[in-house]
């Protein structure tokens, strides 16, 4: 859709109440049309008042609703860690999940509104467009999509930052384009990421980030501090004692790990669109509850259970990053991951230092498959190693069946 498509409709617009925020809201006021301005307040750790962004956009003429979605977001964001859903490098899918629950939860309230079309500031290059978009198409589909940074006559008028300042100092609207930035952030209380500006080069060091949630690992205390989680059913319930709720949670997870350098990561991602892109994360609570129940799994999860938990993991996590979320393979893999957290309860203990995390001990886990005696190297009432004798001979016979059919290969080790 271009600007001229948009006469005649209501429009909610996604604002931040930045620069291109602004501009877009204006040009489109400009041209005649009837914009409200939605933000979701997710909790955003770079947002020192969320309320702050009315202020930033009311010289624009348009009026702006906040839509609270902060604890959707940490609900969200405990389904992640549920499903340890990791995307390319590492990183816990933070920004991914964040569009699934602002499309979910702006969708609603702009149609109380009357709007019949959203529009969204996510570059034509990246992946959050199309995020915007499907969600928009599978949870409202009668309503159209307006990208500002695919309209062409918009990419005329605004070629860069300077442009849009020119525009909006012209009709008196406070603009600035700030000193040189070294990147951008997108927030909310799972995570943040950081890319664009010098970290698209990759002579650039992750360090140039100052960390919002956190600090680097070098610059946390020289101690390690101890952290015991407890999980129910694969949700933390409990951190050092304290028996909090979802939002409450993971707040103070992020305090914990935030201030032990943990939850850092690099990652050189493949975009939804084919290209890769360069990015820094930080999510010190995801990091640190996704590792505590990482633990418990391992001792309630049988091999095969295992394997298949890594799938419907993977599968789930691709989900989230490509705007999938909501799609029938993702809904049944995540329930499919309900089943198999329905055992992961227990305590667990991790040392946390610079960065890392210690495992320490996991103690009531009563559907743990573990039994030192089976798995000891010393005489114990375990498993009665000379049992192993037939099963041993019944794997030789295919080894050997292998070998005199000349199918075993030996490789050169250089």
């Amino acid at each position: 859709m271009r600007i001229g498509d948009l006469e005649g409709r209501k429009v909610g617009i996604c604002v931040s109440g930045g620069l291109d925020s602004k501009s877009v809201t204006a040009r489109l006021r400009e041209g005649g049309v009837d914009v409200v301005g939605f933000t979701a307040d997710l909790a955003q750790p770079d947002e020192t008042d969320v309320n702050d962004i009315l202020r930033r956009m009311e010289p624009t003429g348009a009026p702006v609703r906040i839509v609270d979605l902060k604890q959707s977001m940490a609900g969200a964001a405990m389904l992640v860690i549920k499903a340890q859903a990791r995307y390319d490098g590492g990183y816990w899918n933070t920004t991914g999940m964040a569009r699934a629950v602002t499309v979910h939860g702006l969708l609603g309230a702009m149609q109380a509104e009357g709007c019949s079309v959203l529009a969204h500031g996510a570059t034509g290059r990246g992946n959050d467009q199309v995020r915007f978009e499907r969600y928009t198409n599978v949870l409202a589909p009668e309503m159209k999509v307006y990208a500002a940074w695919r309209d062409p006559d918009l990419l005329k008028q605004f070629p860069g930052r300077r442009e849009m300042a020119a525009y909006l100092r012209e009709r008196g609207i406070e603009a600035t384009t700030g000193p040189a930035k070294r990147y951008s952030t997108d927030a909310n209380i799972a995570g943040l990421s950081h890319e664009a500006e010098d970290l698209e080069s990759l002579e650039t060091p992750a360090t140039i980030v100052t960390p919002t949630m956190g600090v680097w690992p070098q610059d946390a205390p020289d101690k390690i501090e101890t952290v015991s989680m407890r999980f129910e059913q694969g949700v933390c319930v409990e951190l050092n004692g304290k028996r909090l709720g979802q939002f409450d949670m993971l707040a103070e997870a992020n305090r914990v790990g935030g201030r032990n350098g943990i939850g850092i990561a690099n990652a050189l991602e493949n975009r939804i669109i084919g290209t890769k892109s360069r990015g820094v994360y930080e999510a010190p609570g995801m990091e640190l509850l996704g590792t505590g129940l990482a633990a418990i799994y391992q001792a309630v999860l049988d091999r095969r259970s295992s394997t298949l938990f890594k799938q419907l993991s993977a599968l789930v996590s691709d989900a989230i990053y490509d705007g999938r979320l909501f799609d029938p393979a993702p809904r049944a893999a995540i329930r499919a991951i309900e089943q198999l957290a329905e055992k992961a309860t227990g305590r667990v203990e991790f040392g946390a230092y610079k960065g890392s995390l210690f495992f320490q001990q996991l103690v009531d886990c009563p559907a743990s498959l573990y039994n030192m005696a089976d798995a000891s190297m010393e005489a114990s009432e375990g498993l009665n190693p000379t049992s192993s004798q037939g099963y041993v001979e019944v794997q030789s016979a295919e080894a050997r069946a292998l070998a005199r059919a000349g199918q075993i290969v030996a490789p050169v080790w250089r």
